[in-house]
């Protein structure tokens, strides 16, 4: 069974953009992953086609109604479709690799791109959304946001990198930053290859990448050398 994505959007013409090339593209080609775009707009039900209002309350800008946005969903997912209701929103819990390896697991995604100064609190709530985040800014809208996610959950579908190892050596899984990496040419611009990695030892390999990537998370990222030292003792 392929995965399935459903992106509810008010501009479906920014699928699949960059998820049409490299490896999601092929992939999409192949049949391990496809793509559906859904029109909110669609369904608003006035002569102007109206899919936004006033904020209740008072304040700046304009919020996505829960009526469109609930007809659009119940369209897009029909009774039983038992793939999670995520929600694009800077509020959302932040995306982890933890979190892309559980959707890659699954059976597809149903993905809701909002607009404007948020969506109506009653249809996140009515409909089960999600909300997830990407970072700690503020995009124009959820599309952008809705392809960073697919393109991290695409690559680890089954079939989709060349080397399946791959998935498992790089940043955050483990609860680590990836360590260096080096090719040829041997020297560059003064700068050597390090030593250890042209020596042959696997041991001693290992243990240097496992060394700089400690050293780098604990650098970069005291947050996550937090969570990872806490769970090393806790073992």
């Amino acid at each position: 069974m392929s995965f399935r994505a459903t992106v509810l959007t008010l501009y479906p013409e920014m699928f699949p953009g960059p998820l049409d090339l490299s490896l999601a593209g092929r992939a999409r080609a192949a049949g391990i992953w496809s793509l559906e775009t859904v029109q909110i707009r669609d369904f608003a039900q006035d002569r102007h086609r109206s899919v936004d209002d006033t904020p209740a309350g008072g304040g700046a800008g304009m919020v996505m109604r829960a009526d469109v946005l609930a007809r659009a969903i119940d369209r897009a997912a029909a009774p039983g479709d038992e793939r999670p209701r995520l929600l694009m929103s800077p509020r959302g819990r932040p995306l982890t690799q933890a979190r892309v390896r559980a959707l890659a697991a699954g059976t597809g995604a149903l993905i809701v791109c909002g607009r404007f100064e948020g969506v109506d609190q009653r249809v996140i709530e009515a409909r089960d959304l999600e909300e997830v985040s990407i970072g700690d800014y503020v995009l124009s809208g959820g599309e952008p946001a809705a392809l960073v996610l697919l393109d991290a959950v695409v690559r680890l579908l089954p079939g989709v990198m060349g080397n399946e190892t791959s998935g498992t050596e790089e940043s955050f899984e483990g609860g680590l930053l990836e360590h260096p990496h080096y090719t040829r040419p041997p020297l560059f611009e003064g700068r050597p290859i390090p030593d250890v990695l042209t020596s042959g030892n696997h041991r001693r390999i290992a243990e240097w990448r496992r060394q700089e990537a400690e050293r780098l998370t604990a650098e970069r990222r005291p947050d996550l050398w937090a969570a990872y030292t806490k769970g090393e003792t806790e073992q």
